[in-house]
């Protein structure tokens, strides 16, 4: 079964990158399922139901999240109708949405877990013990979306989950890692998988409103920057009957190349 995971969609110019740079790949690699974070999609927080909806008519199959996911108001009011994007499992009890989900295709399960770090992050319950909890209801092949901001949480859930589950990619920062690599158990691990967005950005937004934030350190609002390259970060992975990593290959690709 071969894998896609499409690193954090920024806005419009993200979205714009994945039609544009996606056709292309799809022919190369012939993903049988796609990925991707999206909690950026729309205007760069947050996801509203037409951009859901946008992404789905791309083929993506799956649509994770994470601290953005409740940025724009309406999500809350549409994520019910939502049926292909999760939400970070380990949010406090009782928020709406779904943390899992398991689709079925060339008659094999792959289950997607999107969970989110505690660092630097908001109010979450632990995602290691989370893992504990959900690992053995989950079917299949099993991914984890690690939406988190420090690398040493990153690799420490890594080693936590190897050999327990398939791939664990982290998303948030939107800087694309060159450490992907199988651990010593069989699990697939890449710090963090990138963006699709503007290429000459502060990852993905204008570069003027966070330069003068961070040198006057006066409140900014940051916009999506929309001129200019575009990039599309990607993780392309390939298991076979076993649930056994074998073949695997960051994407960067951009409108310059």
């Amino acid at each position: 079964m071969r894998i896609l995971h499409i690193g954090d969609i920024i806005g419009r110019t993200g979205r714009k990158a994945v039609k544009t740079f996606l056709p292309e790949v799809r022919r190369e690699y012939m993903p049988d399922i796609i990925v991707a974070n999206a909690e950026n999609a729309s205007g760069g927080f947050g996801i509203t139901y037409a951009v859901y909806e946008e992404l789905r008519k791309l083929d993506i199959d799956i649509m994770t999240t994470g601290n953005h996911i409740w940025d724009n108001r309406e999500t809350e009011m549409s994520i019910h109708k939502m049926d292909y994007l999760i939400r970070p499992a380990n949010l406090p009890e009782g928020v709406p949405g779904k943390g899992v989900i398991s689709i079925e295709k060339n008659g094999q399960k792959f289950t997607v877990i999107n969970l989110i770090g505690r660092v630097y992050m908001g109010l979450s319950d632990c995602p290691f013990r989370k893992l504990d909890e959900l690992r053995s209801q989950a079917e299949g092949f099993v991914m984890v979306d690690f939406h988190g901001e420090a690398t040493s949480e990153k690799a420490a859930f890594a080693f936590y989950a190897d050999g327990r589950i398939g791939t664990v990619v982290g998303t948030h920062t939107h800087v694309q890692t060159a450490d992907e690599r199988v651990l010593p158990k069989g699990t697939l691990f890449q710090t963090d998988v990138g963006m699709c967005g503007a290429l000459n950005s502060v990852i993905g937004m204008e570069k003027e409103a966070p330069i003068e934030r961070f040198i006057k350190g006066m409140p900014r609002k940051f916009e999506v920057e929309k001129r200019g390259e575009m990039m599309f970060n990607a993780l392309f992975f390939e298991y076979d009957d076993n649930l056994t990593i074998s073949d695997f290959k960051r994407l960067s690709i951009s409108s310059g190349d």
